[in-house]
Order: C-alpha cells, then sequence, then structure tokens
C-alpha cells in the first residue's frame, strides 16, 4: 500500500505576514520538493486532498469557548483587512479558519484512510501547526492541537491507545496537557532544552491514571545528532515497556535540523531517515504498521524540504538516497 501526503490548498490561506518564520512558503518548499522527487516516488508515494475538520471534531479535544475566540479574531482580522495578533508569536489573517480547519482535516483524513485500508501511511503537511495549542489557548504559531484532534478521532473510530512521538526542537506543552491524565495516550517529546516554551521537565511524567504515560527528553543545544538519536530510541523503548500502541502519531518538526534559525540542534536528512525506521518498526510489531507523521516546525525553507522528503522515502519504505 501507498504513502500518503495529504494536503489542502486552504492550509496557505493563513497568512502570518512579513519576515514570519511560519508561512504559507514552507508548504511550497515541501510541494516543489515532492515534485522534483517524483520518479523516484512514483508508485510509492500518493497525493491526497483533504478534507476540513468540523467544529465538533476540533471540541474533541478544544473547548467551545476556544474556538469562538478563534473565530472572533478571524473575523476582525477580516474587519480591518490585516493581521491580528493573538500573542507576539501567533497571527490570525481573514483566511485562518480555514486554514485551521483544514490543518486538523489533513491528520483526520489520513487516519481514516489508514483505518479503511486504503494507506499504510501518512505524511500530513498541515498549517497552522498544532502542538502548542491547549485545550483553550492558542500560542508558539498554533491555533488548534492537529494531532491531538486526530488522537481523539482515531479512538472515536475503535483504536484505543496512542503512541504521540514529537520531535520537534520545541516541547509540546499543549498536547502534553490535553493527555497528561489520560492513561490511553503516551506523549513522548525530544525537544530542546532551555528553549521555548519553557515546559517539558524531565520529571513530568502524567497524572493520576496517565502517572507514566508522558515522557519529556529535554536535551541541550548541539547535542550531537548520534546522542540525539541514542536518546529518542531509548525513550522508545522505555515507553513501549508496558503500553502497546494502536496507533502512533509522529509530531514530526524538522527544526532540530542542523541550521535551523529557531533552534540550536544537530540533526541531519539521514538522521530524521533513520528516526522514522525506527518508528516504522514499532508500528511494524505494534499496529499494523499505523504511522500518521504531522507537521509542525522547520524554518528554513532547503533544510526543512530536505529532511521532510528524508522522512517521507522512509515512510515509503525507500532508501535516502
Amino acid at each position: 500500500m501507498h504513502t500518503l501526503f495529504v494536503s489542502h490548498p486552504d492550509c496557505a490561506t493563513h497568512d502570518t505576514g512579513p519576515g514570519h518564520p511560519e508561512s504559507a512558503r514552507r508548504l511550497q518548499a515541501l510541494s516543489a520538493a515532492l515534485d522534483q522527487a517524483q520518479p523516484a516516488l512514483q508508485g510509492r508515494v500518493t497525493r491526497v486532498d483533504a478534507r476540513h475538520a468540523s467544529e465538533d471534531e476540533l471540541e474533541l479535544v478544544h473547548s467551545r469557548g476556544h474556538l469562538e475566540k478563534v473565530q472572533a479574531a478571524v473575523r476582525a482580522a477580516a474587519h480591518s483587512q490585516g493581521l491580528l495578533h493573538l500573542d507576539p508569536d501567533t497571527v490570525v489573517s481573514p483566511g485562518s479558519w480555514q486554514a485551521a480547519l483544514a490543518a486538523c482535516g489533513t491528520v483526520l483524513t489520513a487516519v481514516e484512510a489508514l483505518l479503511d485500508g486504503s494507506a499504510r501511511n501518512a505524511f500530513c503537511a498541515a498549517r497552522p501547526p498544532g502542538h502548542h495549542a491547549t485545550r483553550d489557548r492558542a500560542m508558539g504559531f498554533c491555533l488548534f492541537n492537529n494531532v491531538a484532534v486526530a488522537a481523539r478521532h482515531a479512538q472515536q473510530r475503535g483504536l484505543q491507545r496512542v503512541l504521540i512521538v514529537d520531535w520537534d526542537v520545541h516541547h509540546g506543552n499543549g498536547t502534553e496537557a490535553i493527555f497528561y491524565a489520560d492513561p490511553d495516550v503516551y506523549y513522548l517529546s525530544m525537544h530542546q532544552s532551555p528553549h521555548y516554551p519553557g515546559t517539558g521537565q524531565r520529571g513530568r511524567r502524567g497524572h493520576d491514571q496517565g502517572e507514566g504515560r508522558n515522557l519529556n527528553l529535554p536535551v541541550p543545544p548541539g547535542l550531537p545528532a548520534e546522542r540525539y538519536i541514542s536518546q529518542l530510541l531509548s525513550g522508545l523503548e522505555l515507553a513501549l515497556s508496558d503500553f502497546g500502541p494502536d496507533i502512533v502519531f509522529v509530531s514530526s518538526g524538522f527544526d532540530a535540523a542542523l541550521g535551523d534559525p529557531l533552534a540550536g540542534l544537530t540533526l541531519t536528512p539521514a538522521d530524521y531517515h533513520r528516526l522514522t525506521r525506527h518508528v516504522m518498526e514499532v508500528a511494524a510489531s505494534q499496529c499494523e504498521n499505523r504511522v500518521v507523521s504531522v507537521l509542525e516546525g522547520g524554518y528554513a525553507l532547503e533544510l526543512l524540504s530536505g529532511c521532510a522528503l528524508a522522512h517521507i522515502r522512509a515512510l515509503a519504505d525507500l532508501d535516502l538516497c
């Protein structure tokens, strides 16, 4: 079966303004890289157009009040024919509501394809990104938590246990908070520390019934790639020691790449390819190969496209070169 590349044109309608690192050019760079690589990917990677998420689906994770705050901000931006800042980093434009529904929809579409048996795994080219968004708050470039909504959707479709591997360079504070007391969702985050948003301490292991279902692996800037990989694989082994997932989501930021302007880690495309292979081995042994990878960060366009393409090649069971 194919690997899906899931996208929606409305993701490009979220305008963050000139100079903002999280721009529609990120998706353009990914699409161009995929086009250029298409001869090698022929028959292995299939582009799919996503649907929009519904408001009811967003409310699997987010409060009605949060939806209304984002809607009101988008209306205000449309009225002023400009941009509106929800915080110093997080912007909405007149097209942001449709973009946010499309971003969540890419991941829901991927989940449905895997569960319907029409795909092996998927990469979702989603923006705005999601892992900083909490139940009630947009932050860190994120409006809604795409992975969290899709995890709940997968559970509604009959899967119970969800593993989320977050290798974005920033800690996914929103994802952690949403599932912190949930025994059926294991959240594993590898992130640079100290760094935005200042969360993700190693000792935070979950609460109440979710005790032991949260694992933070904060690492210092400049950590050699080999040590990064070793620590992440050790974290995966620990997670799987008492947790068997039915599906694996990857919050796949590529901002841990060497040279990303918002971070200080050292990964290369080959490292992302290797990490993806390990995640696929987990999925093959645990959950019938079900992996849904979702774009989070990555802000140097050439690095983003190179690392993402290596990741997609691994999902498609292709060597790096």
